[in-house]
């Protein structure tokens, strides 16, 4: 009778133990994953807490309005993110996530505006980035409207524009670098959710071809492995990683 407990004890014993050592070997297997600690540029959304990491930022995407219609069709902004311009040492850029590209001229009087209110505080501002789901078979399309936009912004702010990666993988290179000559930086989104897509490298490769400066975008907790080749690429610049709370997934 006294031997099953201490019985019972060792067989619960050894399942921990091995209960651990597979989920050691389960993390070592997904490869490293991204932490904010170990880059200098950030997409900040609207809704995520401040963090540290932000302090030594080099480079932050700040997340400024919201770009579609309203419930009765009209296609309007909604502010976001930090109301009041201040301050700032990183290099911002200005974001809008964008549902619509049917804007009536008071949406870009307004973007307008909004750069001059951060250019009058101390810090540098490089431009304005547009975040749109642009399908691959509308990228001409969306090129032209980039164009439109390129001629009614100052002559000093930089527009860049978020990237699905099956631009990639699906467009021609003339449906790709017809953004080149209005779009000055472009960030590839490396992930779907909260986790990196499928097959990343397959889409990576394809990269080369490109004539636009770019940046790879990462989810935040992602696994993420840098191919070695990309740092030799003449138009990468680097990463964005997009800040998450902790346990939030990511919500575009």
């Amino acid at each position: 009778m006294g031997a099953r407990p201490a019985i019972l004890l060792v067989t619960k014993a050894v399942f921990l133990l091995a209960l651990g050592a597979l989920l050691a070997a389960s993390a070592a297997a997904a490869g490293p994953r991204v932490q904010a600690a170990d880059y200098d540029a950030f997409w900040l959304w609207a809704g995520v807490r401040g963090r540290a990491e932000l302090a030594a930022a080099k480079t932050i995407y700040l997340h400024s309005g919201e770009i579609g219609p309203d419930h009765n069709g009209f296609v309007r902004m909604k502010a976001q993110g930090v109301t009041e311009p201040g301050p700032h040492k990183a290099t911002l850029w200005l974001v809008y996530r964008v549902r619509s590209l049917d804007w009536p001229p008071q949406i870009v009087a307004q973007i307008r505006r909004r750069l001059e209110a951060w250019r009058a505080q101390p810090g540098p501002v490089a431009g304005v980035q547009i975040d749109f789901d642009a399908v691959t078979r509308g990228l001409q399309n969306y090129a032209a409207f980039l164009r439109a936009l390129r001629r009614e912004l100052p002559e000093s702010c930089a527009l860049g524009v978020t990237g699905l990666m099956d631009w990639a993988s699906q467009a021609s290179p003339e449906d790709l670098n017809a953004l080149a000559g209005s779009v000055d930086e472009l960030v590839f989104q490396t992930y779907r959710g909260a986790q990196t897509v499928e097959n990343i490298d397959a889409y990576l490769a394809r990269l080369g071809r490109l004539r636009i400066p770019y940046r790879l975008g990462l989810a935040e907790g992602a696994e993420w492995s840098p191919p070695r080749a990309l740092a030799q690429r003449p138009n990468f610049l680097g990463y964005v990683v997009f800040l998450r709370n902790r346990g939030a997934s990511i919500a575009q």
